[in-house]
């Protein structure tokens, strides 16, 4: 996304606002159902009369072969998109009927690929996620800059808050960017594959920090994973998509077994489990 406010840069990024760890989090006020969502690009059918209900406090990932629909799904989840049919609802609204800069205040979303200009401070970066909370003529507040101190905390990226982005690791800048969202005071996060990109050591340092945020913080996380193992892993909830459809969903140690996986992905992976945790090894 690009946002663009007085002399700002531009920034590319996923982080579309949302809400403050105090505004609007009742169970019913977090809450995101998907209902008969239908859409195709152009004469290319994507999705078919999607529904299901993303449990709130909890980690759901999108699970799928390449093409399934989940980067679609999470932009109509996200007001990316607009749907040819069905409609999404957050706290019981239809999101379609929500003013982008509301929405911005009750849910982000950081996208796969994310830009910022080298010499921006991380700081200033993290900033940005408090304008959707912020008048274009009011000034900077002591509760704004305490949301984007406790954002850079969370994150572990404190201390880099005068670095410019182009000196930071990969994982450092996947950091930044969630502080950045984490900064609009959201309750509901959204992810496209936070890992790509990022070497193996990065892809668990992430999954670890989305994982805190949600067992720490309470905030709802939907994300795309492409690696089924660390969804596995990581997730409370999986939804498995093949053609535009549900396939299933539910927490990975009920719906997840060899047949599911080849049903999915089309190719046959043995589905191991020692008790506590599943993993998935190809045959």
């Amino acid at each position: 996304m690009v946002v663009e406010t007085g002399n700002r840069p531009n920034i590319s990024s996923g982080a579309k606002p949302v809400a403050a760890a105090g505004v609007g989090t009742g169970a019913g006020a977090d809450t995101l159902t998907v209902e008969n969502l239908s859409f195709a690009y152009g004469d290319a059918p994507v999705l078919d009369s999607v529904s299901f209900t993303v449990r709130p406090g909890g980690v759901t990932t999108l699970l799928g072969a390449n093409a399934c629909g989940k980067t679609t799904l999470l932009r109509l989840m996200t007001k990316g998109l607009r749907p040819d049919a069905g409609r999404v609802l957050l706290g019981g609204r239809d999101i379609a009927g929500i003013r982008p800069r509301d929405f911005a205040r009750r849910a982000a979303i950081v996208h796969q690929k994310n830009t910022a200009p080298d010499d921006l401070p991380v700081k200033k970066l993290v900033a940005y996620g408090r304008i959707p909370h912020r008048s274009m003529l009011r000034a900077r507040t002591e509760w704004d800059d305490e949301r984007i101190a406790w954002a850079m905390a969370a994150t572990g990226i404190a201390d880099l808050g005068e670095k410019p982005m182009g000196v930071l690791s990969g994982g450092q800048r996947q950091r930044a960017f969630i502080a950045m969202a984490l900064a609009q005071d959201t309750k509901l996060l959204f992810l496209d594959e936070p890992t790509t990109f990022l070497d193996v050591r990065y892809q668990i340092e992430t999954l670890r920090l989305i994982q805190e945020l949600n067992g720490k913080h309470g905030i709802t996380v939907v994300m795309v994973l492409h690696d089924i193992n660390q969804a596995l892993a990581y997730s409370d909830e999986v939804i498995g998509l093949r053609d535009g459809k549900i396939l299933t969903q539910g927490p990975p140690g009920e719906v997840i077994d060899s047949g599911t996986v080849q049903a999915l992905y089309r190719i046959r992976l043995e589905v191991k489990t020692d008790g506590r945790r599943l993993w998935v090894l190809p045959i």
